[in-house]
């Protein structure tokens, strides 16, 4: 079974509207013909390689530094490198690294499960859903009203705390980033429920794996005191780099109203999407998702390829008069967080 959110790059006639296809079928043309669709088998081994290597050498300087309050520099070197781990596992789930279903899978569960403690079943699942419908109020996960809300219709609604919470959202998106990478933990265990057993069994054996590893290593690396110190500020710095990737990528861009004409897949991916301006350091921190409007139009483009996509889709947005939204990497935080901080505005004059 194809990845759900490529499937659009096949097909584009799938995507509806009358002129769905003909607008996209000649980028897609020309983004083949370009080879820009071809796997990157020696980037990823490279970086796959090299990433294991940095990871390996912050767990023995661990234990080198483990008696030392000197040790807590590593952390945020290590929240990097699980940043870097995190990616590898997003582009294993888009087929990006290879079109074998069971080596995606595999990769997938190491660098999600084993590596991280994150599902790759769940992200995986969530992750399609919003690939297939980006920023749907109905449809996409990413937009529906959790501990945070991004429209006003949703704020409406809101009571209690979490009604507090919408009218100070803006001030609170990234202290509450802090909390991330353990909230996507604790979604995977919960969403075991939902995977048929054999699934269940092997992902719930290989979270349980990472956090006894983990666990494990702090123990035995250094004193108590140290060791829950180090978490925090490791899992804390890893849940702020995952927000500052992600958060940018549709927030506070438009949203497709469920009631009114169905977008095909060039107007519902590139509308909805916005890429930040950067060069190389920028793409490293992003994990390539810098390249949000070509990843959502061509999810299984592996990620080095993103970057010489851009003019290409540029020059065809342009070409059909599409807008194509870039901003740079602090005026696109401060976009999100006006967005943010609208959409709590009525609560706030009450």
């Amino acid at each position: 079974m194809p990845h759900a959110a490529a499937v659009a790059e096949r097909s584009p006639a799938v995507a509806g509207g009358p002129t769905a296809g003909s607008d996209f079928a000649p980028l897609l043309r020309a983004v083949k013909a370009q080879g820009l669709l071809d796997r990157r088998i020696g980037w990823y081994a490279r970086t796959i390689v090299i990433n294991a290597m940095a990871l390996v050498a912050v767990g023995v300087g661990m234990f080198v530094l483990g008696a030392s309050w000197w040790v807590l520099l590593l952390a945020p070197v290590l929240s990097v490198l699980c940043a870097r781990t995190a990616f590898i596992g997003h582009d294993a789930g888009h087929s990006q690294i290879s079109g074998n279903r069971a080596v995606g899978r595999a990769l997938g569960l190491v660098h999600g499960n084993l590596l991280l403690g994150m599902s790759s079943a769940w992200w995986n699942d969530k992750h399609n859903r919003h690939h297939a419908n980006p920023n749907h109020i109905e449809k996409d996960p990413d937009v529906a009203a959790d501990v945070l809300v991004w429209t006003s219709r949703q704020a409406k609604v809101r009571v209690g705390f979490r009604r507090w919470l919408t009218r100070n959202q803006a001030w609170l998106f990234f202290p509450l980033t802090l909390l991330q990478g353990v909230a996507m933990k604790v979604y995977g265990f919960q969403d075991l429920r939902r995977q048929d057993p054999r699934e269940r069994v092997t992902e719930g054996l290989l979270l349980v794996a990472h956090l006894v590893g983990y666990v494990t290593l702090l123990l035995t690396a250094m004193p108590l005191g140290h060791a829950l110190a180090f978490a925090a500020v490791h899992q804390a710095l890893f849940g702020l780099h995952l927000g500052l990737a992600f958060a940018p990528n549709h927030k506070g861009m438009e949203m497709p109203d469920p009631n009114g004409e169905r977008w095909g897949h060039l107007r519902r991916q590139v509308l909805t999407s916005r890429n930040i301006r950067g060069g190389l350091v920028t793409d490293w921190f992003l994990g390539g998702l810098n390249y949000q409007i070509e990843h959502h139009l061509f999810p299984s483009m592996p990620r080095p390829n993103l970057r010489r996509a851009q003019p290409v889709v540029r020059a065809h947005c342009a070409a059909v008069g599409m807008s194509y939204t870039e901003a740079g990497f602090l005026d696109s935080y401060r976009q999100v967080l006006r967005h943010m901080y609208e959409v709590g505005e009525p609560l706030r004059v009450e």
